[in-house]
């Protein structure tokens, strides 16, 4: 498992939690030298890439790219991982599926855009399963345990939250505040 800066988590929680994985804007703190060292590491590891900024939408733009374009930041597959998000396209038939080959779909079944989303699920033994299955016990889970039970820090608990399961996974996310325990945090059943 890639080894991660407390800077480096932040950054690919946030992008996480955007819209095609945008590393940019940076956190606040991060400018000049610091920022670009920092990037320059991520690259190095994989863990973002430049790709082509789609200015018409307002991307934000990391360098120019000497023919007039714009080169903006995204998390990779592989930082996505380091974080504890599985990637979008990898298999995630539930354990004990086959490799049976699919079946044909019927003439009126629908196929392509209009298809329903396949169920994201999480790779057992992650910290992202760890925190889902906190959430979903009968008590839920508090900030602070959280935090224990993974290693995380507060932010990425909260990201974790915001980006993987409620955006990427379409969880729903309760909380509630209990006298003697503080906010607790449950996956809605239903």
């Amino acid at each position: 498992m890639t080894k991660l800066t407390d800077t480096q988590a932040a950054i690919l929680h946030a992008a996480a939690a955007r819209e095609g994985h945008n590393v940019l804007p940076l956190p606040g703190s991060l400018r000049g030298g610091a920022a670009a060292k920092v990037v320059d590491t991520m690259i190095a590891k994989g863990l973002v890439e430049g790709v082509d900024a789609d200015l018409r939408k307002g991307e934000p733009v990391w360098r120019e790219s000497g023919d007039g374009h714009g080169v903006t930041l995204v998390a990779t597959e592989a930082g996505l991982a380091a974080i504890g998000i599985e990637p979008e396209d990898t298999n995630t038939a539930p354990a004990g599926a086959t490799d049976a080959p699919a079946e044909e779909p019927t003439p009126n079944t629908p196929t392509g855009p209009e298809a329903a989303p396949k169920t994201r699920t999480p790779r057992e033994g992650t910290k992202q399963a760890t925190l889902i299955e906190m959430l979903r016990a009968q008590e839920g889970a508090t900030i602070e345990e959280i935090m224990a039970e993974t290693g995380w820090q507060s932010h990425t608990v909260r990201g974790a939250m915001a980006g993987a399961l409620k955006k990427k996974l379409g969880l729903t996310i309760t909380s509630e505040k209990i006298e003697g325990r503080g906010r607790v945090y449950k996956i809605e059943q239903g």
